[in-house]
């Protein structure tokens, strides 16, 4: 069987990163930036793993205007 090709919004390496981001939010390690405090929603820990892919150097879309 062939293996069936997955449709992704983003690259292999942040894709990792928001992965990793994700993994550290159901732990319950996943804090945010300024405040410190505990990340509860999967929203914002995507929003994370997306920044520091961004950080890194890694070609992610820009932020979507409010």
């Amino acid at each position: 069987m062939a293996k069936k090709a997955v449709k992704r919004k983003y690259s292999r390496g942040v894709s990792k990163k928001v992965a990793s981001a994700m993994k550290k939010r159901k732990k319950g390690t996943l804090k945010s930036g300024r405040s410190g405090k505990t990340v509860k929603s999967r929203k914002q820990a995507i929003a994370i793993g997306l920044s520091e892919a961004r950080k890194s150097g890694a070609k992610v879309p820009k932020k979507k205007a409010k």
